[in-house]
């Protein structure tokens, strides 16, 4: 590990078990190395106050490598933990080409805001794919030809949404939004225009921030 001689004495566990194994493990790991659990969810609590422990969690997809094998440069990753065990963590997130986020709040909301802006993102594709393949584009390339707009949005949304806002909300064009509506009931595509009601309301919210 780069930097080695900066950092404390001793073996470095990381724990890459399932989320709810971690309980039953903690208490039979021995007490000298320092553990970093790999989890998102799970807080410190697992270790049940135990020195030198910490986590580190890359907040990046992982569907399987033969679906995707990330990059892993850049990408931020959550750390967290008492000393020294949060400064290995920090330590080793930079060695990796990870960029090391402290996150000392609510585990369950940091892994809820990943799943909202990462799982749900892949939903929110899939549920556009079913739109566009209502109105006659093949289902198998529904997803393929909203991905680029899909990636671009999130782009240019990073530094600021409500400045990235673009469409029909941001132009207050109520009649093409009631279009969107009217089309989505006829078609009975009633997850799409519940999701869209209730993506609406945060939209106006958020076009209104700004």
């Amino acid at each position: 590990m780069a930097g080695r001689g900066e950092l404390p004495e001793g073996d470095v566990w990381l724990l890459t078990v399932p989320d709810d194994a971690l309980a039953a493990l903690c208490p039979t790991l021995p007490a000298a190395p320092i553990l970093l659990h790999c989890s998102g969810a799970t807080d410190l609590s697992v270790f049940a106050g135990r020195a030198r422990s910490g986590s580190l969690h890359p907040l990046m997809t992982f569907p399987g490598p033969e679906v995707s094998l990330p990059d892993l440069r850049g990408v931020p990753a959550a750390v967290a933990g008492d000393e020294p065990a949060a400064q290995v963590a920090t330590q080793l997130a930079a060695d990796l080409g990870l960029d090391p986020v402290p996150v000392p709040g609510d585990r369950r909301l940091y892994h809820a805001s990943a799943v909202l802006a990462g799982n749900f993102a892949t939903v929110l594709l899939d549920l556009g794919a079913e739109v566009l393949a209502a109105a006659g584009v093949p289902r198998d390339r529904a997803a393929g030809v909203l991905l680029p707009l899909a990636l671009e949005s999130l782009r240019n949304a990073a530094p600021s949404p409500a400045r990235a806002l673009t469409g029909p909300v941001a132009r207050g064009d109520h009649a093409v939004i009631a279009g969107h509506l009217d089309a989505l009931d006829a078609h009975h595509l009633d997850n799409a225009a519940r999701a869209y009601r209730v993506l609406l309301e945060r939209a106006l919210a958020l076009r209104d921030s700004d």
